[in-house]
This record gives structure tokens, sequence and C-alpha cells, in this order.
């Protein structure tokens, strides 16, 4: 059971609708609220932020694959569409819109759970997925940062970079890889630095 959101409805006939609040119901699901047309759903969807949406796709005003749609792009949530008549095309439509699965009416309420496991399952997958591809996309960025002519002082050798502003070598590749620095001295700077050192070697 959902203990902090639950599931939205979505579906124009109130009988199919109060039938499905009945099911969840008894399955121990919470029901949020019912949505009466595809532009009510996306509203209340953004308020409500459910845990699932239960969506006709036959709606008056937004039909519910584009209701579902608009869900994915603004509040992203599970979406189970309720169909009278299953097609390819259908599901093809469904999909690209980001619904999870999907249901023939009128549901019964084993069908109506395993639609639900899918969906959430299917949503979990897609979150990560973007979440990776986030990482992924800023990572790359780094690397592009790194790559090419970097805008270096020949004296100083502090680093320009894109907006203009001169930083501490160390700082720009901090910042742009996140790599940590140790400090030590190279031999040639040793013989440099501590000649009288070098020359006579460690007693």
């Amino acid at each position: 059971m959902d203990e902090n959101r639950g599931i939205l409805i979505a579906e124009d006939e109130s009988l199919v609708a109060e039938m499905i609040q009945g099911m969840l119901e008894e399955q121990g699901h919470r029901v949020v609220g019912v949505a009466v047309d595809g532009n009510q759903a996306v509203s209340m969807a953004t308020t409500l932020r459910p845990d699932a949406v239960l969506m006709d796709i036959h709606m008056p005003g937004c039909d519910g694959l584009e209701a579902a749609r608009r869900i994915a792009e603004t509040c992203p949530a599970p979406v189970v569409v309720l169909t009278a008549f299953e097609t390819p095309e259908m599901v093809d439509r469904a999909s690209e819109a980001g619904v999870g699965a999907y249901l023939t009416k009128p549901p019964n309420a084993r069908e109506l759970e395993r639609a639900l496991t899918i969906a959430k399952a299917r949503f979990h997958d897609l979150m990560e997925l973007r979440r990776i591809n986030h990482q992924l996309t800023e990572a790359l960025a780094a690397v592009r940062q790194l790559s090419g002519l970097l805008p270096i002082c020949s004296n100083c050798k502090r680093i320009r970079d894109s907006q203009g502003a001169w930083q501490e070598l160390e700082a720009y590749i901090h910042r742009c890889s996140g790599a940590e620095f140790t400090h030590g001295i190279c031999p040639d700077c040793s013989r440099d630095l501590y000649p009288d050192y070098t020359r006579a070697g460690p007693q």
C-alpha cells in the first residue's frame, strides 16, 4: 500500500470510475482523486503528484494519450491506460506517450494490480535511466572542457576559462574533472632550487 500518496483515476464515465475506485480500495490502495477529462487529469497530477495514474483513453477535451504525454513531460508518474479496444497502433501510441501498461475494459482486480505493478516498475527503470544519462551528460561536458586548446599564461600558468576569468591551474582542473592534487617536487626543480643538497646527495 502507498503510505504517502495514492492513485489518480481519469475516467469520464462515473460508473466505471466508481468500479475502479472500489477495486483499488479493496486492494489497499488510496484514491487521491477522480478526473473527468484529460486536462483535469494533467492538472490534478501536477498538484497531487500521485504514485500512479489510471487513464481512460477516450475522454473529452484532451484524450488520455495526450494527457499521459503531458504528465510525462511536466510531472512524471506511472500511467496505466484503460481502453475498450486493444490494437497494435494504440499500443505503439501509448508507448510513445510514456505509458507503462494498459488494460482493456472492464478490468478485473487481478489485472488491475498487475498493470499497476508493471507500470511502476517501468517508471522506476525510466527514471533511473534518465538519472544515469544526466550523469553521463555532465561527465561528457567536463571532459569536453578539458579537451581542445586551453589559453594558459606563459608566466604564471593560470588558465582562462570560457567566461574569460583566469584561474589557478589546480582549481580549473579540479572544477572540470574533480581531480585532487598532492604536491611534491620533480628532480629538475630539485636541482635548481637545492643545488647544494643535490650535488652532495643525502647524507
